[in-house]
């Protein structure tokens, strides 16, 4: 792989992926196997047949649950995940939960103006794969990945992905009758891949709980860049000895792209939940949430009391109540420079042409616009595609040197009834669901 490169324009990648980049194609490979790339479908894709092995992973959790998926790696997004499903220990087969998943942007600029980067389109994100030490993927596997447009083209090969298993505390704890307590220590299905972009180093994990939880993250560490410490206009921060060199502050603007195959369908809806509290002098105050259906395409900004799900047209639980997954923001600083990035979710008509939040990289069309929000167009949602944008700002500081501490940024997608009871419930609460009488 390459070393680090000097300076701040990381134009380095231009030449290095040459004709791709200027033809705005994107390469797919999905491991060391010698088969043709995929070439995206031509119309929104319907379930496919369980991949060959070198591109399957499938990990049964303590509480009996199951994960499966498939997973490629593309010539700019990197990671692809595929046809992800679910699997608790009370269901005779697996819940579809997405048909892909994958980063859509990573969106760089700076303070000063200076520079602005797009790492996934137009920095070599995918070609800066990194191989893996056997120690930083304990009581895993390292997969190999074939990359696309491999930088030494001799060398395509990089052991990059870790799947593995990584402890996260408690999943449940409950007291019972006299001195008996119920809890689970939890383990999670963890994937991850390390790409190199100039001086950073991108950790982005996929996280797969026993309770059907996805938690997906992008850390950012590696070294802050000496190039940059040139901030003379008072919009940086003194690194080192005094204040002679300044580090350039600037943004990480994450973007991820997910397709919802709910129950194996792609017509899943979206509604969205505000709750709003009213308090008269004298009494409780009083919290009333609605509901409102989201039929059409949507920038949407979160609030203090606002959330959104995905609800399943195709599948229920054992209640009767609709399958769904509800977006769960972590930390986000909403970077204000940019119109895309200026909302936190999005919520568009898949197109098959629309694969980056910034600086897309096909033509889709007269007037169709280069990112994510000049496609909320007014489109009704039939298959809507989900996007997710998480900001970060980062003003550097001493601590940043080095190596970078890493600073995490992502999000969840938490279920909501896509089992009946929570799905590592104990045999011995299971009888414990809805509304119960007390024995007299």
């Amino acid at each position: 792989m390459p070393g680090r490169r000097l300076g701040r324009a990381r134009l380095r990648v231009a030449a290095a992926v040459g004709a791709t980049t200027l033809l705005g194609t994107v390469a797919v490979a999905a491991g060391p196997a010698q088969a043709a790339p995929a070439k995206l479908p031509a119309k929104a894709p319907a379930p496919t047949a369980a991949c060959s092995t070198p591109y399957k992973i499938e990990q049964t959790l303590d509480g009996g649950t199951t994960w499966r998926m498939c997973w490629h790696y593309e010539s700019k997004a990197g990671l692809v995940l595929d046809d992800v499903s679910y699997q608790p220990k009370s269901e005779s087969a697996p819940i579809k939960v997405l048909t892909s998943a994958k980063l859509g942007q990573i969106h760089v600029p700076y303070d000063d103006g200076s520079n602005e980067y797009d790492d996934l389109t137009g920095q070599g994100f995918s070609q800066g794969l990194m191989q893996l030490d056997p120690a930083e993927c304990p009581g895993g596997t390292i997969k190999t990945v074939r990359v696309p447009d491999a930088w030494d083209p001799s060398r395509p090969d990089v052991k990059g992905l870790c799947a593995t298993t990584r402890a996260r505390g408690h999943a449940y704890r409950m007291s019972g009758e006299g001195d008996k307590v119920f809890q689970r220590q939890g383990k999670d299905l963890l994937l991850y891949t390390v790409n190199q972009v100039g001086w950073y180093e991108y950790i982005t994990e996929w996280r797969f709980s026993g309770d059907g939880t996805m938690s997906m993250q992008v850390g950012a560490t590696g070294a802050l860049s000496p190039m940059d410490y040139d901030a003379g206009d008072g919009r940086g921060w003194p690194i080192g000895k005094g204040v002679k060199d300044f580090a350039t502050s600037h943004a990480h603007n994450v973007f991820w792209r997910l397709n919802f195959g709910l129950d194996g369908s792609p017509k899943s809806k979206i509604e969205q939940y505000d709750s709003k509290t009213t308090a008269t002098s004298g009494q409780i105050p009083k919290t009333k949430t609605t509901r409102k259906q989201v039929t059409k395409e949507l920038a949407g900004d979160a609030a203090e009391a606002r959330w959104w799900r995905v609800v399943s047209t195709a599948g229920k639980n054992k209640d009767g109540h609709p399958r769904s997954y509800e977006i769960v923001p972590g930390h986000t600083t909403k970077y204000q420079g940019r119109s895309y990035t200026k909302h936190d979710v999005y919520f568009t008509e898949y197109n098959k042409c629309e694969q980056f939040a910034t600086h897309n990289l096909r033509n889709c069309g007269r007037g169709a616009g280069k990112s994510v929000d000049k496609w909320v167009t007014g489109q009704t949602l039939k298959h809507p595609i989900v996007w997710v944008n998480i900001g970060f700002h980062h003003i550097a500081r001493d601590e940043d040197q080095e190596p970078m501490p890493v600073h995490w940024q992502g999000f969840q997608l938490a279920p909501r009834d896509v089992t009946a009871m929570n799905p590592l419930t104990p045999p011995a609460l299971s009888g414990h669901n809805g509304h119960t009488e007390e024995a007299g």
